[in-house]
């Protein structure tokens, strides 16, 4: 059983910043891609950016150049710093990740998504 866990969400002013966090639990081996996704109301979920094993990155249009995703290994986290935040950026934000379970060699993958968190902009 695997269990991601976000943290971080709340309240912030136009141009503050937020930092979200995504601890994952459980019998992990190894995570493969983190994503952070987000949901405004009456809209689609939606990527905001992806890390994966390796380090590399991605983002949507819409956040580069503000936000910046990061990762723990050794602590089976993830992380979003979020800059120069704007209304339109008001969502929950939820973290997904393909994980590695188990022992060699039974091992299976499988996509978990956490509760998601809060975030609002607002003056």
């Amino acid at each position: 059983q695997v269990q991601l866990v976000e943290s971080g969400g709340g309240l912030v002013q136009p141009g503050g910043s937020l930092r979200l966090a995504c601890a994952a639990a459980g019998s992990i081996f190894r995570i493969n891609a983190m994503d952070w996704y987000r949901q405004a109301p009456g809209k689609q979920r939606e990527l905001v950016a992806r890390i994966t094993n390796d380090g590399s990155t991605n983002y949507s249009d819409f956040v580069k150049a503000r936000f910046i995703i990061t990762r723990d290994n050794a602590k089976n986290t993830g992380y979003l710093q979020m800059n120069s935040l704007k209304p339109e950026d008001t969502a929950v934000y939820y973290c997904n990740a393909e994980i590695v379970t188990g022992e060699i060699p039974r091992l299976s993958v499988d996509v978990y998504w956490g509760q998601g968190t809060q975030v609002t902009v607002s003056s």
